[in-house]
């Protein structure tokens, strides 16, 4: 019997559905001999509250593994998440905002009712423009990972997850074996040579290209943090790029810490500042250390800033 695989989103970009179907052929032998999707609505026209629209609560079908990408940022996106493990053997939070919050937890940083108003108010809008408070979900007070309101029994991180990541998952559940993720961070499975501490004590902007000679090899050019770029192989978990040197650094550009902390509950803000000291470089030269966080702000990790008296 086919497994049953049920897809959802929350507060999302579709990336990691776009993933998905960026399994290409492989994708087609999933479907024509492993799986029957029956729910997507990436795929497919499923009514949340019945054909017709008239049933009092939401409703999605039953399925042996779910897989929910976003964070959950309003009211309809905790209901869809709640209905979402009720219904699935295995649930799944799938891309990095489901597991850290993502880009959409940025917002976590801000003054939320400002922030409203700043979009909903502006000198384009209408005289008289408010923040909508009817016909719409109601905020909740933060973004938060998906496992931060209900039992996630995977987090597969990623800003999309590599393609060979979620085949991975599936064909382990269809085989009834162990999966092999990803466990080291980016810095181990980099390339790039690494001779000890760097020749700088300060962290530079990505704004000028880093050393290296484009027509040899990515093992000739050195760490990008040992020459002063805020680079966060260190405090990032593996698996962009599925096997072979991380896709940043394959591009010879510092690593961004998409796929969020190597470990579950770590801080890449913290664990970074560390990383930087053992490398001789001065945290404090970083301008915006908060911005360490972009793809991890969920968990209670950014908040606003508190004003100062």
């Amino acid at each position: 019997m086919a497994l049953r695989v049920s897809l959802e989103w929350l507060g999302s970009c579709s990336g990691c559905e776009i993933s998905f179907l960026n399994m290409g052929e492989e994708l087609i032998s999933l479907l024509t001999e492993h799986i029957d999707i029956v729910h997507a609505p990436l795929l497919m026209d499923h009514k949340y509250l019945g054909q017709t629209g008239d049933a009092e609560k939401l409703s999605l079908p039953e399925a042996d593994v779910g897989f929910v990408s976003g964070g959950a940022g309003n009211t309809e996106h905790l209901d869809i998440l709640e209905e979402m493990r009720r219904k699935c053997k295995v649930l799944v939070a799938i891309g990095t905002c489901a597991t850290h919050g993502g880009i959409p937890a940025l917002m976590n940083g801000q003054d939320r009712r400002r922030s409203w108003q700043e979009i909903f108010q502006t000198v384009t809008t209408d005289p008289g423009s408010a923040v909508p408070d009817i016909e719409v979900p109601g905020p909740l007070d933060r973004v938060y990972g998906c496992d931060e309101k209900t039992t996630i029994d995977l987090l597969l991180p990623g800003c999309p997850p590599n393609p060979s990541l979620i085949r991975e998952v599936i064909m382990a559940q269809v085989e009834e074996r162990e999966m092999v993720l990803p466990q080291r961070s980016v810095c181990e499975t980099c390339p790039a040579k690494r001779e000890g501490k760097g020749e700088v004590a300060k962290v530079r902007r990505f704004l000028v290209n880093a050393r290296y000679k484009s027509d040899e090899e990515l093992e000739t050019m050195r760490c990008l943090l040992e020459q002063g770029f805020m680079c966060l192989g260190p405090v990032t978990l593996a698996g962009c790029a599925g096997t072979g040197a991380p896709r940043c650094i394959h591009a010879r550009v510092p690593c961004r810490g998409c796929y969020g902390p190597v470990r579950r509950g770590g801080n890449q803000m913290l664990d970074m500042m560390n990383a930087m000291a053992s490398n001789g470089i001065q945290y404090k030269t970083v301008v915006d250390r908060r911005s360490i966080l972009r793809f991890s702000g969920a968990h209670g990790r950014l908040r606003p800033l508190k004003k100062r008296e």
